[in-house]
C-alpha cells in the first residue's frame, strides 16, 4: 500500500522556481548552451541533423547560484544536468547497437560537453570531497576516451574492426554510465548534508523551513535519492525538530517529509533508532496540536504500516503505543475538516488493521463503524473512491469480528455497502479506475463476511443484494472489467445463497451457485454482457 499512500500526498512542486530576474536567467542559460554547443561544432563537425532528437537537447539550467539560493540551486544543476547526462547515455547504447556510428561520436561529444560542464560548475562552486575528486577525475578520463574511440570508427568501413571497437565501446560506456551515477550520489549527498546541517544548527524558522521544503522536493525524484536522503540523517534532523516546541510551525512541513522519506526501507529504520513512533503517537494525541501536523503523523504512521514494506522490526516498538494512535485516528476521522485529512488517517487506520486483530477489537470498542459510516454520508470528509477505498478496507477486515454484523445492522452499513458496490470512476483515470475496483472488490468481501450472520444475510437479500450481484457477475461494464471484483462477487453470491436459498432465480443457480466457483468464474469472465 506504500505506493497508494504516498501517491495521496499532497502534491509537491519537483522543481521550485528559481527567484531571479528573468532576462538574468536567460543569459545564465544562454552561456551554457552556447559553450557546449561550439564545444560541440569544434570537436565533432559537420554535425548531421538527428531526427530523433528534441528542441533543447542541449541542456537549459541556470548557473549555480549564491545567497540564500546556493543550495537550491545546487541540487536543481545537478538533477537537471544528471537527467540530460543519463539520456545522452541511453541514446548513445541505442545507437550503438545500430551501428550508426556517426550519431554514436556526435552523442559521445555532447554527453562529454555536458559531463565536463557539470563538474567544473560544481567544483567552482563547493569545495568537493576527495572520495568525489578521484569518481570525477576517472569519469572525465573516460568520457574523453569514449569520444576519441568513437571518432575512429567513423574513418573506416572494416566490420570485423567496428565489431571489436563496439564490444570496447560498450564496455567503456557502462563504466561511463557507473562512475557518473556515483559521482551524481556523491554530489546529491553532499548537498543533502549541507541541507541537514542548515536543519540541525539554524534558530531561524524561515531557513530550517526553507531547507525541509528542499528535502522534500527531492523526495518525489524517486526511490534512490529518498534513500540517500535517509542514510545522511534527514530522518534524525527532521524529529528533532518535532519534538522542541518553539518549531511547532515547521511540524506538519517537516512530518511530510518524514512520510515521503519512509517510502524506503532506510527512512524507516532511522524512525525506529530515534523513536519516531512515541513522537508520532505525541503528536497524534496532543489535542493542542493543530490538525495539519496531526494528519501529517498520521500519513507517516501510513507510511510506516504499508503491508508492502518487507521489513516489519519496526511494527515492534509500534505495537506498544497502538491503543494511542488507533484512539487518536478514530479521532481524527471523526473530527477532519476536509477530504484530504480524513484519508490519510483513514489510511493509516486501514494499513493498522491489516497487521493486528487487536487493532479491530480496539476500533470496535471506540465505535469506529459508527464513525466511518456517518464519514460517508459527509462528503466533505469523504468524497473521492480512495477515501472510500479506505473505510471498506477498515470494515472488511473488522467484520471478521463476529461483533461487527450487529453494529453494522445497528448503523444501516448494509445500504452504504451496495452503495459502494455501485461505485463508478468519474474520469478514465487509471488509478481512480483501480480504486473504484477496490471498493467494489472490498464491498463484497465484507458483505459475504457479514452474511454468515443470518440477520444480516436477511437484510442484505430484503434490500435487493442478490440482484446487484448477479449483475456484477454477469457484466463486466458493471465491475469496470475486474476480474477480481467478479471472484468477491460470486463468494458473496454463494454465501447469500446458502442460507436463503429461495433468494436466487433457478437459471442463476445453475450457472452462479451450482457449479465450482472456477468454472462459474470462466463462464461469467468470457460471457458478453447479458441479464438472462
Amino acid at each position: 500500500m506504500s505506493q497508494q499512500i504516498s501517491s495521496f500526498f499532497p502534491s509537491s512542486t519537483r522543481m521550485q522556481t528559481l527567484q531571479v530576474d528573468s532576462v538574468q536567467r536567460w543569459m545564465e542559460d544562454l552561456r551554457h548552451m552556447t559553450e557546449v554547443e561550439c564545444m560541440c561544432v569544434l570537436q565533432a563537425k559537420p554535425i548531421g541533423v538527428d531526427e530523433d532528437s528534441h528542441q533543447g537537447e542541449l541542456i537549459v539550467t541556470s548557473g549555480i547560484g549564491a545567497g540564500d539560493h546556493v543550495a537550491r540551486n545546487n541540487l536543481q544543476t545537478l538533477l537537471r544536468r544528471a537527467l540530460v547526462v543519463s539520456t545522452e547515455l541511453g541514446k548513445m547504447f541505442q545507437r550503438l547497437e545500430k551501428g550508426r556510428w556517426q550519431r554514436v561520436h556526435s552523442t559521445a561529444v555532447r554527453a562529454n560537453c555536458h559531463v565536463r560542464s557539470l563538474v567544473h560548475e560544481y567544483s567552482a562552486a563547493r569545495s568537493t570531497p576527495p572520495e568525489m575528486q578521484k569518481y570525477e577525475k576517472s569519469l572525465l578520463e573516460k568520457c574523453m576516451e569514449l569520444t576519441n574511440i568513437t571518432e575512429r570508427c567513423l574513418h573506416t568501413d572494416d566490420e570485423f574492426f567496428l565489431k571489436s571497437m563496439r564490444e570496447a565501446i560498450h564496455e567503456i560506456l557502462t563504466d561511463v554510465s557507473d562512475s557518473f551515477s556515483n559521482m551524481i550520489d556523491m554530489a546529491l549527498a553532499n548537498e543533502i548534508r549541507v541541507l541537514i546541517k542548515q536543519i540541525e544548527s539554524s534558530d531561524c524558522v524561515q531557513t530550517i523551513g526553507s531547507a525541509i521544503s528542499n528535502l522534500l522536493s527531492l523526495t518525489q525524484d524517486g526511490p534512490q535519492l529518498c534513500s540517500i536522503i535517509a542514510k545522511e540523517g534527514a530522518v534524525v534532523a527532521l524529529f528533532k525538530i518535532c519534538r522542541q516546541d518553539r518549531f511547532r510551525d515547521l511540524y506538519a512541513h517537516a512530518l511530510r517529509t518524514v512520510a515521503s522519506i519512509c517510502c524506503v526501507e532506510e527512512g524507516i529504520n532511522q524512525l525506529d533508532k530515534v523513536d519516531g513512533i512515541l513522537c508520532l503517537a505525541d503528536i497524534l494525541t496532543d489535542e493542542s496540536s493543530v490538525e495539519a501536523a496531526r494528519a501529517e503523523a498520521a500519513a507517516v504512521v501510513a507510511q510506516i504500516t504499508s503491508p508492502h514494506h518487507t521489513s516489519t522490526q519496526h511494527l515492534a516498538s509500534f505495537l506498544e503505543s497502538m491503543h494511542d494512535i488507533v484512539t487518536a485516528l478514530i479521532k481524527l476521522c471523526e473530527s477532519a475538516s476536509c477530504g484530504e485529512v480524513f484519508l490519510l488517517a483513514s489510511a493509516a487506520l486501514a494499513n493498522i488493521t491489516f497487521f493486528d486483530s487487536m487493532a479491530c477489537e480496539i476500533l470496535l470498542q471506540l465505535n469506529a463503524i459508527h464513525i466511518l459510516l456517518q464519514a460517508c454520508k459527509d462528503r466533505q470528509r469523504v468524497d473521492t473512491p480512495y477515501s472510500k477505498d479506505q473505510v471498506v478496507t477498515i470494515l472488511a477486515n473488522l467484520s471478521v469480528l463476529e461483533s461487527c454484523a450487529s453494529e453494522v445492522l445497528q448503523e444501516q452499513g448494509i445500504e452504504r455497502l451496495l452503495l459502494l458496490l455501485g461505485e463508478k470512476p468519474s474520469s478514465s483515470n487509471p488509478s481512480e479506475v483501480a480504486a473504484c475496483e477496490r471498493v467494489q472488490q472490498k464491498a463484497a468481501v465484507t458483505l459475504a463476511r457479514l452474511s454468515r450472520d443470518p440477520d444480516v444475510a436477511q437484510t442484505a437479500i430484503q434490500l435487493k443484494a442478490v440482484p446487484r450481484l448477479i449483475e456484477l457477475c454477469r457484466s463486466p461494464t458493471e465491475r469496470n472489467n475486474s476480474d477480481s471484483v467478479l471472484v468477491a462477487c460470486l463468494a458473496a453470491l454463494r454465501r447469500l445463497a446458502a442460507g436463503c436459498p429461495d433468494s436466487i432465480e433457478e437459471a442463476d443457480h445453475h450457472q452462479l451457485i451450482k457449479p465450482r466457483l472456477v468454472d462459474s468464474f470462466l463462464l461469467c469472465s468470457n460471457m458478453e454482457e447479458s441479464f438472462v
